[in-house]
């Protein structure tokens, strides 16, 4: 077992801490390491308190980050910024998600100790483990430089998500409850295949119900899920199981209590286009409390959405959207813009999707697109919107049907190509 004067100091940072508090219920869950002092550190003079607390109790200290490639750039800079005001090798900084897992060698540059590559459930518990009991904490499912070379400790192993909580026990810190890890479907500008692999693991009923009822004594009252597809729960293939996401609501509903309300459908929990049938929007509004329901489209063309991967069609959204309406749900669709070999014409025709969409009473939700690392796509320009579909986004954001970051995207996109090894 882990010294129980062992500290884990989580970096708190958005939205990053959504994958701590899921580690940190890994941490205080297994036997071997539920002694560690856990805490919580949002913001730099937050996380320095923190640090130079445990520097004074003289207790080995691990500090734990989570980001994705968007706020690489920051979080190496608060990195730099604790480092030169709470020194010393009593702080080990790890660093896990999927930045780390893509370009593990990039982000140790920045000065962080270790990388977690790929799931860290395992591999952050192995590794407090480790260093609890005094002996070096690099192991498997972890990098780390050595001689200016990177070094690996072997792939770690995929999760199963009912060997774990999905937050931790014992702490007033809740979150979305994830029931899926890995996609069949590898759409090439996503990193969620790539990173956790095309078949699914799913998180048991039973396993659900019970956090969900340790939500409901903590007084939380609203239950949401982090899931690829929601509509995919319980399947091994990606294809709708709306059996098993029958029994999944039937039992949330059960242990949530009669002031409980689910949210399914809305994020983190988007549905693919093709999956949206009377039948699906029935059993999600027998149950969901969400008004708005996510759908991912993606592209107009569809010689665009075979290039993706995405395995659907442009007039699947179309579909899914009247049917969301008639059902009363109000639509909000996701669309990326650029997309790598994207041509006039593609970009006319997803324009031309855009003003059906809204017609039909869709709300618009923008990206521009971003070569993400670890995707098939990392090497592809960064995505920029042509100026007939700015304007329109544009026309369509005034009247309060369109929304999104295009704008910071597009710079964000430029900044990914430009810093590409």
């Amino acid at each position: 077992m882990a010294s129980p004067a062992a500290t884990l100091i989580l970096a708190d940072r958005r939205p990053g801490r959504a994958a701590l508090t899921v580690l940190a219920g890994a941490v205080l869950a297994d036997p071997e390491t539920r002694d560690v002092a856990v805490r919580g550190a949002e913001g730099r003079e937050a996380l320095l308190d923190a640090c130079r607390h445990a520097l004074r109790s003289r207790r080995p200290a691990t500090v734990a980050w989570s980001f994705y490639s968007a706020g690489f750039r920051e979080a190496a800079l608060d990195l730099a910024w604790l480092r030169e005001r709470a020194p010393g090798p009593a702080l080990l900084h790890v660093v896990g998600g999927p930045h780390a897992t893509a370009e593990p060698e990039e982000t140790l540059r920045a000065g962080f100790d270790l990388a977690a590559v790929g799931e860290g459930e395992r591999t952050l518990v192995a590794l407090l483990a480790r260093r609890g009991r005094g002996e070096d904490p690099r192991g498997r499912g972890l990098a780390w430089l050595e001689g200016g070379s990177l070094l690996r400790g072997g792939p770690a192993e995929p999760v199963d998500l009912d060997a774990y909580p999905p937050f931790p026990p014992g702490l007033r810190r809740l979150g979305s409850i994830e029931i899926t890890r890995g996609c069949v479907h590898a759409c090439r500008f996503c990193q969620a295949s790539f990173l956790f692999g095309a078949r699914p693991r799913h998180r048991s009923v039973e396993r659900v119900a019970e956090a969900v009822r340790v939500m409901a004594r903590r007084g939380a009252r609203d239950v949401r899920f982090v899931t690829p597809s929601a509509l995919g729960y319980g399947s091994d293939d990606g294809s709708p199981r709306l059996d098993r996401v029958e029994a999944l609501l039937v039992a949330v509903r059960e242990a949530g209590g009669p002031s409980g309300r689910i949210f399914l459908g809305s994020f983190p929990s988007e549905v693919r286009p093709e999956h949206v049938t009377p039948e699906a929007l029935r059993l999600l509004r027998r149950f969901v409390a969400n008004g708005a329901l996510v759908i991912g489209a993606q592209s107009g063309s569809d010689r665009m959405l075979a290039a993706c991967h995405r395995g659907h069609l442009a007039e699947d959204a179309l579909r899914a959207v009247r049917l969301a309406v008639e059902a009363g749900f109000r639509p909000r669709v996701d669309l990326i813009f650029g997309l790598p070999g994207e041509t006039p014409e593609d970009a006319a025709l997803t324009r031309r999707l855009m003003e059906d969409l809204a017609g039909l009473g869709a709300d618009l939700h923008g990206h521009a697109f971003l070569p993400l690392p670890g995707t098939p796509w990392s090497g592809k320009p960064p995505g920029r919107l042509d100026r007939e579909t700015r304007l329109r986004l544009e026309r369509l954001a005034s009247s309060g049907r369109a929304t999104g970051q295009w704008k910071r995207h597009e710079i964000l996109a430029a900044w990914l190509a430009a810093r590409r090894p």
